[in-house]
């Protein structure tokens, strides 16, 4: 029975903040797998990949969401969570996926530390190419796709509940 809700989206897409409140609002637990790598390696991200590489993330982060076991759900995944077909399969197995799709624009205005904030991208990766190449794999994974940069994250946990009405196994409490 798939009873978790699994958010995929950019940086700066608000997973986090919104995954939080939707937890709440639902009555599930809610998970963040960028705070689980950072236990687990006791580094920030950034440090992770200045010490390796954004490849070095993308395996770690690899490892954690295929460790995710549970019901009952949020998940907010990292960014680059899309990269991971394997990782993608095992969250949509008890999960429905939704993508918080924002627009460029918006996300430049909330990414001011583009370098620094540990987003797993080719060295010397324009934001603008990390948008357009991820865009497609969200969508591509994509169980619900809700426009997100236009509403508040109280707006944005109604518009996700009520789009999970009448997916399977899913009722908004």
């Amino acid at each position: 029975m798939k009873n978790n809700i699994v958010l995929i989206g950019m940086p700066g897409a608000g997973k986090s903040t919104v995954g939080i409140l939707l937890a709440k609002a639902l009555g599930k637990n809610f998970v963040d797998s960028d705070v689980l790598i950072q236990v687990r390696e006791g580094k920030t991200l950034q440090q992770i990949i200045d010490e390796n590489d954004y490849l070095h993330l993308r395996q770690i982060e690899e490892s954690v969401l295929i460790d995710i076991e549970g019901h009952n759900l949020v998940i907010a995944t990292g960014g680059s969570a899309v990269y991971s077909d394997i990782a993608m399969t095992h969250l949509a197995r008890d999960g429905t996926i939704v993508y918080l799709e924002t627009q460029l624009h918006c996300l430049r205005e909330r990414i001011r530390n583009y370098d620094s904030r540990g987003i797993a991208r080719r060295p010397k990766q324009s934001f603008e190419e990390l948008f357009a190449e991820r865009t497609a794999l969200y969508r591509h994974y994509a169980d619900i796709t809700l426009p997100s940069e236009q509403h508040s994250p109280e707006d944005m946990v109604a518009a996700i509940a009520e789009a999970l009405v009448g997916q399977r196994g899913l009722t908004p409490t």
